[in-house]
């Protein structure tokens, strides 16, 4: 099973960025502990990271023809709007979960739309870096029952 997680714009500064909203725990140490868990599910984790949208666009479009089983995303802002990002994800027939460390809905108003919610299978947010790690279990299981 191949599970691709793709993390969105900003969140390379994981870390550094507004503790008191994200903690200090790093992407690479997200990513990290994401191969760890996959080990244990049986699962290979591919982790992406870009600031360019149409980078992120091509990363999903490559997803389509590998394929990838699942799909985890913290697309950071660009969850409440890029269409561009959300049209790539609808094109993959996987299931893909949307993740969030901090709680979208209890943030400013912008923040509480997803334009990715009609394509996403569900969505986990505000347990820090907890939501990626439930959200790997919540992908493996998802792709684990789409194949019986």
């Amino acid at each position: 099973m191949k599970v691709l997680v793709l993390h969105g714009v900003n969140l390379n500064m994981f870390g550094k960025r507004d503790p008191a909203q994200y903690g200090t725990v790093t992407l690479d140490e997200i990513n990290t502990r994401l191969g760890a868990l996959g080990a244990e599910l049986g699962a290979e984790v591919e982790c992406f990271q870009t600031n360019l949208e149409g980078e992120m666009c091509q990363r999903i479009h490559r997803a389509v023809a590998e394929p990838v089983d699942a799909v985890l995303i913290n697309a950071g802002a660009w969850t409440h709007y890029s269409y561009a990002i959300r049209d790539a994800m609808a094109i993959l027939t996987c299931p893909i979960v949307e993740v969030h460390m901090s709680n979208i809905h209890a943030r400013e108003a912008f923040r509480h739309v997803s334009v990715f919610a009609e394509v996403v299978r569900g969505q986990i947010c505000g347990f820090g870096a907890d939501s990626y790690l439930l959200g790997l279990r919540a992908g493996v299981a998802a792709a684990g029952s789409a194949k019986v």
